[in-house]
């Protein structure tokens, strides 16, 4: 495949110029030799010049080189300018290279640029000016009728380049209908330039086609720019107009005004836009009911709307139309189709409901509720089940007390009249009611003469029934002082009955008395105090003693009413102060509130005095002192520096009208910083109880633990020396952690590597190799240990020519790598043993289960720590160690039970 023609240049008009004017003249008599090439003056860079046949001389080649660098040469033999070109003289030649694989020779190609303008002159010697024709490369209107019979091909233009004067020119359209779809439907003739369509097309289909129309030369060469070229296709009335539904439906409200729109129609048509052929327009063919005629349509838009006024929904609620759309404007030949349309009418309230009857009688029993004492109905013609037809009643008049009630039935429309609330025959034998309706909606016409609302007048008489006694009022109260002596009376409760107005004959009987504290009196309801009687007593609410009355008549009919007992305050209490254990916390305070009450009313109550009463302790007032804070509380204060214990202080609280009562409090001095910390011990200052120790007490307990072990470590560490020890393996072996603590020393760092192990030694020049958990180097009192799981040596010994070094020794001389090693049977016949028991020991609880911390990992605390390891592996005793605890401060306690705990 031939590469792609490199990109014109921009130079515009000019560039254009050239490329119209340019002639090449290839001589191929002696073509792998030398190739003359008639080219302009001047060239720019990027043009195609000429093209050398390079397989008249060779059959492959691979190599091809110009000697020229402004020209460059392709495989398929175009000659292209890499740079712009001025042809001083009248000729340019350059040399194409050549090599043939095949033959494996190389030959050389001479190219001669000559000046165009010779040639021109041997052509047209006699004419001094070279008269050009018109030309004729432009985009020339082209179209053709949609549905065309013929005959096929069907001729449609010529198109024709004014190059063809100097050149052979072919002629070849490409594009949609040529070879894109659809294909084969136009073509040309390639050395007229003849236009020719094969078949018929509907626009419908294919409105337009846009070919690109290209003249070339033999050799390939395209001395003009491709040719738009568009084929319109001529439309054809050949669609007949289609309505976008076969059948419309549309609702217009009964009533409405002249004009009204209903709705709109809508038709397409599949002819060209913007002609004769889709310029439609609608009518109206049929309307059923003919009369009177109510609908028009405007011709343009299809909108259907109201001529007349008269619809009404209970005369006619549907009608049916014929319309029409046709194209050409509506002309008798254009093509049409016809629809249906139905236009419902729909309702409005313009009928008001109306009573079947004005008057309506009924009767109901006095005490009666809740029952339905009448039925009424209405006529309207309106939509059925719609807002326009249900009706609303209400009752205008007559039902001041609220008597009774009326509602819509919502399936038959009727109106329920029910009583609500009891009628009393001895008040209103009758009953007189206006009621009225209406429909949900509102009225659409304007109110006339007549009201818009249908009433009706309704008699209710009411029966008069043989009662019983009427506890009224339901509640009734009598006054009565507290600590009044048994057997006083007093009024009690009063039945009446309801026809005669007179409370004879009517009988009394007690149903509660909470307390048993009254009488009732069986034929006049009044009451006798039988016990005393106190406010202050936990039955009475709000200084109120309810009991509950029965009363009957004679035939045995009943009401039940309450009488309140409304007890008058004595100042019969003394205040009192309910909390009778203080606690003072010494080392935070010197003094706590006390707050007094009294059961007794507000006039015998507060404000309160505050005293102590020095007749038990003399030296209470010495030891104490009070000062009232308000009203109701005081505050006592200790004088002197009293010891940590508990003191019985009692405390006299007097009301407004000198009644008191003596409270004895129990004060309790205590060494605690809030009072829960106090009274949750037996003991206020040595706390044997339950002791809990507040946030700030624990990170003090925290801080000095933390404070005891970097005594003991750096005890340990200063206190080694170079002295031998014996090879001794540590407590937490096993656990094999790693804790690097960090240093403060100047000094070089040096590394030792043992079995898998790294030492960092720091702050000294000497070399220290250690053993398996780590190394360490004193200088100044600072140590690096650093322990790495994995080797074979102990922290505490390493292992020299000969004797034993301790941890110590290692940090001064030098030691090799190789001596601090031990062997694997040393490790194994001191670990093995010892783990095994301390696994063995994990399993020995009842159900055989290991021990919740046999696989934890601690971390190592240094050699001598006196708290040893907490695991269930630990090679110490439980309780060894422990014994400095018994010499700590009380507030350490709590940790020392904690430790101690099993």
């Amino acid at each position: 495949m031939a590469p792609a023609r490199p990109t014109r240049s921009r130079s515009g008009a000019l560039c254009r110029q050239l490329l119209l004017t340019l002639t090449i003249l290839t001589f191929t008599c002696d073509a792998c030799r030398k190739v003359i090439l008639h080219v302009p003056s001047q060239l720019d860079a990027e043009k195609f010049v000429g093209r050398v046949n390079l397989k008249e001389c060779f059959q492959s080649a691979n190599l091809i080189h110009s000697s020229d660098p402004d020209f460059q040469i392709l495989e398929d033999g175009s000659v292209y300018t890499t740079n712009a070109v001025l042809l001083s003289s009248e000729e340019r030649s350059f040399t194409i290279l050549l090599y043939d694989t095949e033959n494996q020779e190389e030959k050389k190609i001479l190219v001669l640029l000559q000046h165009q303008t010779k040639v021109l002159k041997k052509r047209h010697s006699k004419e001094k000016v070279l008269r050009r024709a018109k030309r004729r490369w432009a985009p020339i209107p082209c179209s053709m009728l949609e549905n065309s019979l013929g005959p096929f091909p069907l001729f449609l233009q010529q198109i024709q380049s004014d190059t063809a004067q100097n050149y052979t020119i072919y002629y070849s359209i490409r594009g949609p209908g040529v070879d894109r779809e659809p294909k084969n439907l136009f073509y040309v003739e390639r050395d007229t330039g003849n236009l020719y369509c094969t078949r018929a097309v509907d626009r419908e289909e294919y409105d337009s086609f846009e070919l690109i129309a290209f003249a070339t030369t033999p050799d390939g060469y395209t001395p003009e720019l491709p040719l738009p070229l568009v084929i319109r296709i001529e439309d054809e009335n050949d669609n007949y107009p289609i309505f976008t539904e076969t059948t419309y439906v549309f609702t217009v409200s009964e009533n409405c005004r002249v004009g009204s729109t209903v709705g709109q129609v809508c038709a397409t048509d599949k002819d060209e836009p913007d002609t004769m052929h889709t310029r439609l327009k609608y009518s109206i063919i049929e309307q059923l009911p003919a009369y009177p005629t109510l609908f028009s349509m405007h011709p343009t838009t299809g909108v259907i709307t109201t001529s007349s006024s008269q619809l009404d929904r209970e005369v006619i609620d549907k009608y049916q139309l014929k319309i029409k759309v046709q194209d050409m404007d509506g002309q008798y030949f254009g093509l049409h189709t016809t629809s249906t349309c139905i236009i419902n009418i729909g309702d409005v309230n313009d009928n008001l409901p109306t009573f079947t009857r004005t008057s309506y009688v009924t009767s109901v029993e006095e005490n009666t509720v809740d029952v339905e004492i009448l039925r009424v109905t209405v006529e309207d013609k309106d939509l059925m089940n719609t807002a326009n037809w249900r009706a609303n009643y209400t009752i205008l008049k007559g039902n001041e007390n609220g008597n009774f009630k009326i509602v819509t039935d919502p399936k038959t429309n009727e109106g329920v009249l029910c009583v609500v609330k009891p009628l009393n025959y001895e008040e209103r034998p009758q009953v007189n009611l206006q009621i009225g309706v209406v429909n949900e909606a509102p009225y659409s016409k304007e109110a006339s003469s007549r009201s818009v609302m249908s009433t009706a007048t309704v008699t209710v008489n009411v029966k008069n029934q043989d009662e019983g006694p009427e506890c009224s009022p339901a509640v009734q109260t009598v006054q009565i002082k507290e600590n009044v002596p048994a057997g006083t009376k007093s009024n009690g409760y009063k039945a009446y009955d309801p026809e005669t107005r007179s409370s004879s004959g009517i009988r009394y009987k007690k149903l509660t008395d909470p307390k048993g504290w009254v009488t009732v009196d069986e034929n006049e309801g009044s009451i006798t105090i039988f016990r005393s009687l106190d406010r202050e007593a936990e039955s009475v609410r709000g200084g109120i003693y309810n009991i509950t009355v029965l009363a009957s008549d004679k035939d045995g009919r009943t009401c039940t009413g309450t009488l309140g007992i409304i007890l008058e305050d004595v100042n019969d209490n003394g205040p009192v102060i309910p909390k009778r254990t203080v606690v003072i916390c010494k080392t935070v305070m010197s003094s706590a509130d006390i707050v007094a009450v009294d059961p007794d009313g507000p006039m015998n109550g507060p404000p309160f005095d505050f005293s102590l009463d020095s007749d038990a302790d003399s030296d209470i007032e010495r030891k104490w002192r009070l000062t009232k804070i308000n009203d109701t509380a005081a505050r006592l204060f200790f004088q002197e520096d009293l010891p940590f214990g508990t003191y019985r202080v009692p405390v006299r609280v007097t009301d407004r009208h000198g009644l008191s009562f003596i409270s004895p409090l129990n004060v309790m001095l205590c060494d605690c910083v809030t009072e829960n910390d106090c009274t949750l011990r037996t003991d206020a200052r040595t706390g044997h109880g339950v002791v809990r120790l507040g946030k700030w007490a624990i990170l003090a307990i925290l801080l000095g633990i933390a404070l005891l072990f970097c005594i003991l470590f750096t005890l340990v560490c200063g206190g080694t020396g170079t002295a031998k020890q014996p090879k001794v393996f540590p407590d937490d072996l096993a656990q094999q952690n790693l804790i690097v603590s960090n240093t403060e020393a100047p000094g070089d760092d040096k590394i030792c590597s043992t079995n898998g192990f790294t030492a960092h030694t720091v702050g000294s020049s000497a070399q220290g190799i250690c053993g398996t958990l780590g190394s360490g180097a004193k200088n100044g009192g600072q140590e690096t240990i650093e322990m790495v799981k994995g080797g074979h040596q102990t922290l505490e010994s390493c292992r020299g020519a000969g004797h034993h070094h301790t941890l110590d020794s290692c940090r001064g001389g030098h030691v090799d790598m190789d001596n601090c090693r031990y062997t694997y049977s040393e490790w194994h016949s001191f670990t093995q043993p010892r783990l095994g028991e301390k696994v063995q020991l994990c399993n020995q609880d009842d159900k055989h289960k290991h021990a919740p911390d046999y696989v934890l990992t601690y971390n190592y605390e240094g050699k001598g720590s006196v708290a040893g390891s907490i695991g269930c592996c630990s090679d110490r005793q439980e309780e060894d160690g422990l014994e400095f605890l018994d010499h700590l401060e009380p507030k350490f306690r709590t940790l020392a039970e904690a430790c101690i705990k099993r």
